[in-house]
């Protein structure tokens, strides 16, 4: 499992802050830990993408991109611009490293991000909207710098879709005509050795 006083600090991170020092203390060994315990949300989540939006159609934008480990299997796809965002430094020097990014940018889901309107055509989030991360509300943004026609492609954590307003934001969004649901993923194990009671589920929307 990921190593547990790292995992564990994450997950007790009760402010902003306090969550961007976990990660800051996690950031060398954060690929290591999660590989030994068989994380596989960053691989799985381009998938999902590559099910509904072609290669070369413009922008693609990882939220809490964290290492950077959904980038390359992005460009490994043919989605060959690819951005990233993170509220953390430390994470943001890793994924630097790796190569995939064009743009890495620091910033916070929930709060305003640094992209205009309908840049995007997609953006992918795995892992993100989990225990003590980021807020339903995170959505609104995410939606807004995804343009029309474009795909919002996401995992939440299971226990988390009722109580923490997911289902809320997502029949908000719907009814404003911001996005359409296209496909739900039963829940399945964020960790495939370790961990298995942490389940997710993965969704697309298409933005209108």
């Amino acid at each position: 499992m990921p190593h547990p006083t790292a995992l564990d600090r994450v997950y007790a991170a009760t402010t902003p802050d306090e969550l961007a020092d976990a990660y800051a203390a996690w950031a060398a060994d954060y690929d290591r830990d999660t590989a030994a315990s068989g994380y596989c949300l960053p691989f799985l989540i381009p998938a999902w993408l590559a099910r509904h939006l072609p290669a070369g159609a413009g922008p693609v934008l990882d939220a809490g991109c964290g290492t950077g480990l959904t980038g390359p299997c992005l460009r490994a796809l043919g989605y060959d611009t690819v951005e990233g965002l993170d509220m953390s430094p430390d994470m943001l020097a890793v994924a630097r490293g790796r190569g995939a990014y064009g743009v890495l940018k620091k910033g916070m889901l929930g709060e305003t991000l640094p992209w205009p309107d309908d840049h995007f055509a997609a953006f992918v989030s795995a892992g993100v909207f989990t225990a003590g991360h980021a807020p339903a509300a995170g959505l609104r943004e995410l939606v807004r710098i995804t343009r029309p026609g474009g795909f919002a492609v996401f995992t939440v954590r299971d226990v988390l879709l009722g109580k923490a307003g997911f289902r809320a934001v997502f029949d908000e969004l719907a009814a404003a005509g911001r996005w359409r649901p296209v496909e739900e993923s039963p829940p399945f194990r964020a960790f495939a050795i370790a961990e298995p009671e942490v389940l997710v589920q993965s969704f697309v929307f298409e933005v209108l």
